[in-house]
């Protein structure tokens, strides 16, 4: 169940489901989505659905990694990226293989660290990791040509807009429990361009730090 068939077998469904981008399929079928799994849950690594990490925390549906991932590299190849929620590592890993410099930000301290640890394991070391409050976003290293988030404001963190660059792009989903969209939204010389574009299930985005 953990094997690179398995893992291509994931990518033929989710070329059905719709993601085209080749990239982004060809990193997805790399990383083994397993390792950043409780070992009880590995036999449903590759399925559809998002799984507890712990800490009321989720890795998400391999769906919404690859559909979110594309949105934000629609528009061609980003440099410097801040990902909000870095959780067990798998939409970081995914990321870090796709764009230049990648910069993480996680509020609960153990899933950091064994985020970290796991992602220097599979020798992916192009990722600056920072304990913190995501709402802050990491404003030493903006602006950003893309942020990526991967919990759910009920409005988007005023700090995360101004820290895009002109042109940068933001995939974020807003909103209370039960009632969640994926955004994409784009600084304009005129100010931000926002696209809703479907519905989604995602953690609420907490403030504070654990």
């Amino acid at each position: 169940m953990t094997s690179r068939r398995t893992r291509e077998r994931m990518v033929a469904r989710l070329r059905q489901q719709g993601i085209s981008n080749n990239q982004v399929l060809q990193v997805m079928a790399q990383i083994p989505r397993h390792v950043f799994v409780d070992e009880a849950l590995e036999s449903r690594a590759y399925e559809d659905t998002a799984l507890p990490i712990g800490h009321n925390q989720t890795i998400s549906q391999p769906y919404i990694v690859a559909k979110m991932t594309e949105l934000l590299l629609e528009r061609g190849p980003l440099d410097k990226v801040l990902e909000i929620g870095t959780g067990c590592g798998y939409q970081t890993a995914v990321l870090a293989k796709l764009v230049g410099q990648l910069y993480t930000v996680e509020r609960i301290a153990p899933l950091m660290k064994k985020a970290r640890d796991l992602l220097w394991e599979l020798d992916i070391k192009t990722v600056g990791f920072k304990h913190s409050d995501g709402g802050w976003g990491w404003p030493e290293h903006a602006p950003f040509d893309g942020i990526l988030a991967a919990a759910a404001p009920v409005e988007i963190p005023e700090a995360l807009l101004q820290q895009l660059a002109p042109g940068g792009v933001m995939v974020i989903p807003v909103g209370p429990e039960g009632w969640q969209e994926l955004h994409r939204i784009t600084r304009t010389a005129n100010g931000f361009e926002d696209e809703v574009l479907e519905r989604v299930s995602f953690v609420p985005f907490l403030s504070g730090i654990s």
